[in-house]
């Protein structure tokens, strides 16, 4: 289906071999161009206005390219610093068949995030629009919109002290998968790089095979005994801190029993192909019972923070 999608420094052994870029639909901003004026007669030419802003990328995809899940951002990049951040905030605009209430948060100088206080009703479709030709001295700018698709709501609840993982679809339990989880061990700058974050994660991409390595953590000569290269089936990216839910490489006799991952949810090849097959991106997976938090700037993990800290990053 869709790629796997940011991926910044790797702080677990579950890393991918190299980061690939975000993957997302353009904007499709105005083209600045000199438009020509030529009065009854005259020969004076006068340049249209260039736009002072515009939209660089938004995330997620459209609906016709892809279906996300409940727990999905809407991730707005500007092209340039925004200036006034309120004023901009106040253009852009968000309808659901079914509304729930949301709310923006800036989290640089040209990106701002859409979260709603609790997930989305699924299977229905969600307008985004922002109107820049209305920000004061942007008449030029262009008016941008995409709608969203809300499939089927998948929710996985990781549990690392029973090694299972239960997958629920609109409110069911669909599958109940045996797991492995980061074994910890290795400490790095205070953190135990080796546990599995416990907190709520969104998934962001995924790839049919991932090629994982040790490089992460400065291994890269294969002599050294903690050297790895290992092609991973059915992997599910959940952080950017390099965690999956992938099928386990072998090792199957500790699925279900103990911990004994680089930090990664490990699961049969069975459980991982078919999470695999219904993954969405922004589908919600919940991983409790390690002491590592999940920190909510990891990836897409915006729902660690609670609904009043969410509000305070607004503009507004």
């Amino acid at each position: 289906m869709l790629p796997v999608l940011v991926a910044l420094a790797a702080l677990s052994a579950c890393a991918a071999e190299s980061p690939s870029a975000t993957v997302s639909q353009p904007a499709s901003p105005a083209v600045s161009k000199a438009a020509a004026t030529r009065a009854a007669g005259g020969t004076a030419v006068t340049a249209q206005a260039k736009p002072k802003l515009e939209i660089a990328d938004i995330t997620p995809m459209g609906e016709k390219t892809e279906k996300v899940g409940v727990g999905f951002p809407i991730i707005v990049t500007f092209d340039r610093d925004v200036k006034d951040k309120a004023a901009v905030e106040a253009l852009l605009e968000v309808q659901a068949d079914r509304p729930v209430e949301g709310a923006w948060r800036w989290v640089s100088k040209r990106k701002v995030i859409y979260r709603t206080k609790t997930y989305w009703k699924p299977h229905q479709k969600v307008l985004f629009t922002a109107r820049l030709s209305q920000l004061p001295g942007n008449t030029a700018g262009k008016d941008v919109s995409r709608r969203f698709a809300v499939g089927t709501s998948n929710i996985s609840v990781v549990n690392t002290r029973s090694h299972v993982m239960k997958v629920y679809r609109d409110g069911k339990i669909a599958k109940k998968i045996p797991i492995s989880a980061g074994k910890g061990g290795f400490v790095r700058n205070g953190v135990d790089v080796y546990l599995t974050t416990s907190g709520v994660h969104l998934t962001m991409g995924k790839k049919a095979v991932e090629t994982m390595t040790s490089s992460w953590m400065g291994v890269t000569d294969p002599k050294d005994p903690r050297y790895y290269k290992e092609e991973i089936p059915w992997a599910v990216r959940i952080s950017d801190s390099g965690e999956y839910v992938h099928q386990s490489a072998g090792y199957y006799q500790y699925l279900g029993r103990s911990n004994q991952s680089h930090g990664c949810v490990r699961a049969t090849p069975a459980g991982a192909k078919w999470f695999y097959g219904i993954a969405q991106r922004g589908d919600v997976v919940k991983i409790t019972g390690t002491k590592r938090k999940l920190d909510w700037r990891n990836g897409w993990s915006y729902w660690q923070l609670n609904w009043t800290q969410w509000k305070q990053g607004s503009a507004l």
